[in-house]
């Protein structure tokens, strides 16, 4: 892994590796989500990285892989510990809001990216819901024109894969390499229009039959954070 930049650079964090990803994503996410349970516990951050729906790819994260990458988000300022009077463990909070100056709609996209890699604006648009309502795709256009401006840019567009009518974009918290890559994946991908719109109408059925287990599973960890 690269190590990472000096802490006051402001392309610190922008070598994530895929765990540190997907946990930066969970903190943002459950900030949005769960406000009651969060800062999250570290079992809380284990639970959302290893969720079944809102993740691609699905992971099974173990705690210490998870621990070793929050210590590497503390190393490089995205993250902190929280310590609370009342408290009997460690809680962790995101700092993406202040290390880069993003308003919650920005900070809504930027987890989903990092939660479920290369979307649509549309798909942007449906999954952040939770997170912060668009009120159009355009709303949703505008914010990721404003990621890819920012300095370093923490969102682009991926080239057009062949046979595809819609432009995708990426987070570039990985890093270039690894934003080219997702690009290069995109273009190798067979076409099979049908059968891909046939899979997203599935996805789609499985995600709604899902959410009312991710809301009750919310509402547990809630519950169960009163004990933490």
């Amino acid at each position: 892994m690269t190590e990472p930049s000096a802490p006051d650079s402001p392309t610190d964090g922008f070598d994530l590796d895929p765990i540190e990803i997907r946990v930066l994503g969970v903190l943002i996410e459950k900030a949005f989500v769960t406000p009651d349970a969060y800062p999250l516990s570290l079992n809380g951050i284990v639970t959302g990285c290893n969720q079944l729906t809102g993740r691609e790819p699905v992971m099974s994260l173990s705690d210490g892989e998870v621990q070793a990458a929050v210590d590497r988000l503390m190393t490089r300022k995205l993250v902190s510990r929280r310590d609370q009077a009342s408290g009997r463990v460690a809680k962790y909070e995101h700092l993406v809001r202040l290390r880069h100056s993003l308003p919650p709609a920005e900070q809504a996209v930027v987890a989903v990216l990092l939660l479920r890699g290369a979307q649509t604006a549309g798909e942007i648009r449906q999954r952040a819901e939770r997170m912060y309502r668009f009120d159009d795709i355009g709303a949703v256009e505008a914010v990721l024109e404003h990621l890819a401006e920012k300095f370093p840019p923490m969102a682009d567009a991926l080239p057009r894969a062949p046979g595809t009518k819609e432009t995708r974009y990426a987070h570039l918290l990985g890093g270039t390499a690894a934003f080219e890559a997702m690009g290069e994946s995109l273009a190798g991908a067979p076409s099979g229009g049908a059968a891909r719109g046939r899979t997203t109408e599935l996805e789609d059925e499985v995600r709604r039959l899902r959410e009312e287990l991710d809301r009750l599973r919310s509402d547990f960890d809630t519950f169960r954070a009163q004990f933490d």
